[in-house]
């Protein structure tokens, strides 16, 4: 099998995994199944994937590179990719880091809050927009780069569609007015800015 066709088929199982294993539905039956609630599904969860998406990336390690940012330019798009990663942390810490990675355990039993300001307030799904500009502002291209640009921007679209459906369900009203306030995935720069 081609290196190529490997690493497709692996991203493939990758997504489809981490995607059914996120479901709420999927969980519950798991749960159903074990016979027992499972305080540690999301730590679990979380460290499967990390496991598995690693598994992804042994694949087409002799890939081509297509282009490298020259000189200082490099530097500025690795400096741009590490302020992505600091606004997702920031993002992370203001919807509960413990609760995302899994740790805590405690956290889980409360009702979720719709959170509407900070990094919630720019767009709907900034995780997911950092996720994609982290993936285009990488200065050395290969071939293996762009599959992997290229099958993560969908999924992450098709993910924030999924989450929409699952916040309608938790918040209701709330929640659409939150969708009609804010954008999905791309900031507005148009925005009027009342003065006081």
């Amino acid at each position: 099998m081609p290196d190529s066709l490997d690493f497709v088929l692996r991203l493939t199982v990758f997504c489809i995994t981490h995607s059914l294993l996120a479901a709420p539905r999927i969980k519950d039956r798991i749960q159903h199944f074990v016979g027992r609630p499972l305080p540690g599904y999301r730590l679990t969860y979380n460290l499967f994937s990390f496991l598995l998406f690693g598994w992804v990336m042994l694949a087409w390690q002799s890939t081509s590179v297509i282009y490298v940012l020259p000189g200082v330019w490099s530097l500025v798009l690795h400096g741009l990719q590490f302020i992505i990663l600091w606004a997702g942390l920031v993002c992370l810490r203001q919807t509960g880091l413990a609760g995302f990675l899994g740790t805590d355990l405690a956290g889980l039993r409360e009702r979720p809050t719709l959170i509407t300001t900070g990094c919630y307030a720019v767009v709907r799904h900034p995780l997911y927009l950092l996720g994609i500009l982290f993936l285009l502002a990488n200065p050395v291209i290969t071939t293996r780069w762009i599959v992997l640009t290229l099958f993560s921007i969908p999924y992450f679209i098709f993910g924030a569609l999924l989450e929409e459906r699952r916040m309608i369900r938790l918040f209701g009203t709330a929640y659409c007015q939150y969708q009609r306030d804010v954008p999905f995935i791309l900031p507005r720069f148009n925005r009027q800015i009342s003065a006081d």
